[in-house]
């Protein structure tokens, strides 16, 4: 019969959780309890054959467990190494790594909160599962990395992308093979590659339980009962140290997979940054210790912390510096003389920017703010919609809220959108509305794009994604969450624009520079990096009843690649539903002004290719249609009639350079 033995003489000290040791495994778990076991099980995961299961045997030194299905053995931990409420001790033995194993206190069976990988849970949506014991497998597999490490992306260069793992490719227009999983990610890279992402965050990707559950006191059936939803988005408590293995699939260990996911997006030059929930029941040391083991041991580039857990905890860690860790604000930031790794994400930009868009008054301050807020001690995350809230499409086709499907009378979600269906309330017919929605869309895009900071972009938003005007879609495993690829073919302008200005953003570094602008000429240009304009020229106007706003970029202060100067750029933006009159700020001589962006401009789609931007009519102002942004570009003249250079030869000697 298989026996195991206590290395009892082992006194080094152990991380919670498993390690592997020469002749077995040594086991850590925290329990405030009389007595606490280690429970082995024959496997059950499927990458495990029934022959292996069938070897094993229960050694008659130790006592069976009862009440647990596959359950070989238990094997108390000695009290004598007990230190504080950690249990812990050495095993030694053959065919061990073969098992699954969980814990017992006092009775009560329990899983690693440190486990690597669980089985239990390789079927999405199994009501089962609420009362599945999650067992961990003891074998802990090697992985190739083949020299992968981080990558490190600076903020200003980054162009985020937030999916959710399972909807991204769930529907069946994904065309991936592996839908709904790790893989299928993988399988879209060449699609992110060329709309322009450098960043890929995933929504809650740790394993979670997505069957949510009543608890019933009364009656025959007592006890955890599934109540017929899904928490598909995964914000509730999870094992946040192991992928989750239904978003690996049946065949696969979710562990190695999700290694392959990091690797292969690494190689393609893409970052990788992943949410982890917390409850506020786990301690601090549980949340450094699973965001250490994500980047050390996942190679992530970043970790997004959000529910109720210690940020600056991870702020202050030197394993995690360098590596990108976001989180809803940061009281005094990092350090503005060290590189940034701090990202501040909240819904500031949202608000502001979708009340800029919608007319509201009083925003043209915010405007000015948000569009170049770039702290020193730390980045922004910037984004116009985000997974609680409207999609951009929504935003545009719907004032009310549509949560009826949730099943809670339309009661949950925010009642504050800040949106505007032009006219119409959901799906339009009419030419006149369909058109100003994209018109509105392509402004929404523009505000994002063009402003400092990171941008971040909820994927679906590229082609008009949906979601029939819910604004609160947790538990909705279906076609409202699941992006609709065919839309990327009916929407396809949208997405042509989209990819155009990430591309756009790319080239000129004056709307993504490292730091803050100071509205100053600090560098002796003869023009400040950014200022503001109104009607007039250099007489910004932010009183409440304002909706246009004029950002000159001087050129100078932005450096491409090679080190040579960026262009300067004039962006008038008029929020009103009337059209407004811009002056022009003056330009060298032999220099004017041409349109590279027109968003009221449907037939060409808002925007004009590098080299074919053409000359505005008149270069000292410029009509801006209604609830429009037109962005314009400093280039050398084509041509000049005898107005023009009339007109030239009085300003010489006037005009600084930019």
């Amino acid at each position: 019969m298989r026996q195991y033995k206590i290395d009892n003489r082992d006194g080094k000290a152990y991380p919670l959780g498993l390690t592997k040791v020469d002749g077995g495994i040594h086991v850590s778990v925290a329990a405030e309890a009389k007595e606490c076991s280690l429970v082995l099980f024959a496997p059950s995961a499927p990458h495990v054959s029934g022959k292996e299961a069938d070897r094993l045997q229960v050694s008659e030194a130790e006592e069976p467990v009862r009440g647990a299905e596959g359950v070989l053995c238990r094997i108390p931990f000695p009290a004598e190494k007990r230190v504080g409420n950690v249990w812990g001790m050495t095993v030694l033995g053959k065919g061990l790594e073969r098992m699954e194993y969980a814990f017992e206190a006092d009775g009560k069976l329990f899983s690693d909160p440190y486990g690597y990988a669980f089985t239990g849970q390789e079927e999405w949506g199994e009501e089962d599962q609420i009362h599945a014991l999650l067992r961990c497998p003891v074998r802990q597999e090697d992985f190739d990395w083949e020299g992968d490490t981080p990558l490190h992306i600076p903020y200003e260069e980054c162009v985020v992308y937030r999916l959710h793992v399972r909807g991204f490719t769930r529907h069946s227009s994904s065309k991936v093979k592996e839908k709904g999983t790790f893989r299928g990610i993988v399988e879209k890279i060449p699609y992110l590659k060329e709309l322009g992402v450098t960043t890929l965050e995933l929504m809650p990707m740790a394993e979670f339980s997505e069957v949510m559950a009543t608890e019933r006191h009364e009656g025959p059936k007592q006890g955890r009962e599934a109540d017929g939803r899904l928490n598909y988005w995964g914000y509730g408590r999870a094992f946040n140290g192991a992928p989750k293995a239904s978003y690996a699939g049946k065949k696969h260990r979710p562990d190695l997979e999700f290694k392959y996911l990091v690797k292969e997006l690494h190689r393609a030059g893409i970052e990788l940054v992943a949410e982890l929930f917390f409850t506020g029941k786990e301690s601090p040391a549980y949340v450094l210790d699973m965001a250490r083991r994500w980047v050390r041991e996942y190679h992530l580039d970043g970790i997004h912390i959000t529910g109720d857990a210690p940020a600056a905890l991870l702020a202050g860690d030197p394993y995690l510096a360098g590596s990108k860790i976001w989180a809803s604000y940061w009281e005094g930031g990092g350090k503005p003389s060290s590189p940034k790794y701090l990202g501040e994400y909240n819904d500031g930009f949202l608000i502001d920017m979708r009340r800029v868009l919608k007319g509201d008054e009083g925003q043209m301050g915010r405007l000015a703010l948000c569009s170049r807020r770039n702290p020193a001690g730390h980045g922004v995350i910037n984004y116009m919609a985000n997974t609680n809230g409207f999609t951009l499409m929504d935003l545009v086709c719907y004032e009310q809220k549509h949560n009826e499907g949730n099943g809670e009378k339309n009661l949950d979600g925010s009642d504050y959108n800040y949106s505007w269906n032009c006219g119409v309330e959901g799906p339009a017919r009419k030419k006149k509305v369909v058109e100003l929605r994209k018109q509105q869309l392509r402004n929404a895009y523009l505000l994002l794009f063009l402003s400092q900071g990171t941008p971040l972009l909820m994927a679906g938003d590229e082609f008009g994604n949906s979601q029939n005007g819910n604004n609160n879609a947790y538990c909705q495993d279906n076609a409202i969450s699941w992006l609709n690829w065919n839309q990327l073919k009916s929407n396809q302008d949208l997405y042509t624009f989209v990819k155009y200005v990430i591309a756009f953003r790319k080239a000129h570094p004056v709307f993504r520079r490292d730091v803050e602008p100071r509205m100053m000429d600090y560098q002796m240009c003869g023009f400040p990096d950014v200022s503001y304009h109104g009607i007039r020229a250099w007489v910004p106007e932010f009183d409440n009843f304002r909706r246009q706003l004029g950002i000159l970029y001087c050129g100078k202060y932005g450096r491409k690649t090679d080190g040579t100067e960026d262009d300067s750029f004039f962006v008038a933006y008029n929020m009103h539903w009337e059209p407004h009159g811009f002056a022009l700020p003056h330009l060298p001589k032999g220099m004017g002004w041409h349109m590279a962006f027109d968003t009221s401009d449907g037939g060409r789609n808002g925007y004009f290719e590098p080299g074919n931007e053409p000359e505005a009519a008149n270069q000292k102002e410029i009509m801006v249609p209604s609830r429009s942004i037109l962005v314009l570009i400093g280039k050398d003249l084509k041509q000049k009639g005898p107005e023009t250079a009339l007109q030239d030869k009085g300003q010489e000697g006037q005009d600084a350079h930019i």
